[in-house]
C-alpha cells in the first residue's frame, strides 16, 4: 500500500521556480509547511517569489542547460527530502528546424538534468528511509504529435525513467511521482504562445498542477494527469493505438497548432 510523505518540515528542491507553474507549485508546497530551495534561471523572478513566500525560502539560481550547474546546484541545496523537477524548455517545432546545439540543450534541461538530480539526491533519501521525487512531464509524454518530436522525446523519456526508478526504489521509503499537464492557462509554454485551442479542449490552471504535485507526494501516486477527460483518454488510447490517435489529432488541426506554437516559442530553445 502506498504510504506517502508529509511535506511539513521537509526540505524541498524545486527547479523551474522562476516560471508561473513553478511559482504555483512553490506556494502550494510552502503552504504544507515545507522548507523550500527554489531554483531557476531568472534571479529577479526567484527574488520576487521569495518576497511572496518569506525569507526562510532559499534561492539557488541555476541554468540546467549548463552541466556543471547541475552538480553545483546539488552541493548548494544540501540535504534534500523532496525533489520537484519542473524546469523544462518548450522544444517546439519540427526536428529539422533545430540546430545540433538546440537539440542538446533541450535534452540537457528536460531529461538529463532531472535524471542527474535524482541520481545525486535519491541515495541519501533511501539511506534516511524517506523522500520523494517528482517529475513534471506532459501529456506530450504520452501522446506524440507532429511538430513536437524533440519535446516528446524528452517527456516520454522522463515518464520511462520515473516509472522504472519507482520500481528501483520500491521498499526504500522513497516515492516517485510523474505529473502530466495538458494545456495550462496563465503560465507555461501554452499561455506564453497566446494561441487558441480547438473547441472542446479545455485548459487547466497552474494551481491544479501544483495540487497534483502535492497529492502525488502525500499519497505516493505514481502518475497523475492534469487535463480534461478527452485529453486523458487520448493518452490512454495512444498507449495501444498511437496511429489512430495521431490521425484524429491531425484532423483536429494538430499540425497547424504545433507550427504556430513552434513559431511563438522558437526564441526559448
Amino acid at each position: 500500500m502506498p504510504v506517502g510523505l508529509s511535506l511539513s518540515g521537509r526540505k524541498v528542491l524545486l527547479t523551474g521556480a522562476s516560471g508561473g507553474i513553478g511559482a504555483a507549485i512553490a506556494h502550494a508546497v510552502h503552504r504544507r509547511g515545507a522548507r523550500l530551495v527554489i531554483s531557476g534561471r531568472r534571479t529577479d523572478a526567484l527574488e520576487s517569489l521569495q518576497a511572496e513566500l518569506g525569507s526562510d525560502v532559499e534561492l539557488a539560481p541555476a541554468d540546467l542547460g549548463d552541466r556543471s550547474a547541475v552538480e553545483a546546484l546539488v552541493g548548494r541545496a544540501g540535504a534534500i527530502d523532496v525533489l520537484i523537477a519542473n524546469a523544462a524548455l518548450p522544444a517546439s517545432g519540427r526536428f529539422d528546424s533545430f540546430s545540433v546545439d538546440e537539440i542538446d540543450r533541450s535534452l540537457d534541461v528536460n531529461l538529463r538534468a532531472p535524471i542527474q538530480l535524482a541520481r545525486a539526491l535519491a541515495p541519501a533519501m533511501a539511506e534516511r528511509g524517506a523522500g520523494h521525487l517528482v517529475f513534471i512531464s506532459s501529456l506530450s509524454g504520452k501522446t506524440a504529435t507532429g511538430g513536437g518530436s524533440i519535446y516528446s522525446a524528452t517527456k516520454f523519456g522522463i515518464r520511462g525513467f520515473a516509472f522504472a526508478l519507482r520500481e528501483d526504489l520500491r521498499g526504500s521509503g522513497v516515492g516517485v511521482t510523474t505529473v502530466f499537464p495538458g494545456f495550462i492557462s496563465d503560465a507555461g509554454m501554452w499561455a506564453d504562445a497566446g494561441l487558441k485551442l480547438p473547441k472542446g479542449i479545455g485548459l487547466r490552471s497552474p494551481e491544479q498542477v501544483a495540487g497534483a504535485v502535492v497529492r502525488g507526494i502525500e499519497r505516493d501516486r505514481a502518475e497523475l494527469d492534469v487535463a480534461p477527460v478527452v485529453l486523458r483518454a487520448a493518452g490512454v488510447v495512444s498507449g495501444f493505438a498511437p496511429t489512430l490517435v495521431a490521425g484524429i489529432n491531425r484532423r483536429l488541426g494538430s499540425e497547424k497548432l504545433s507550427s504556430s506554437l513552434a513559431e511563438q516559442q522558437r526564441a526559448k530553445r
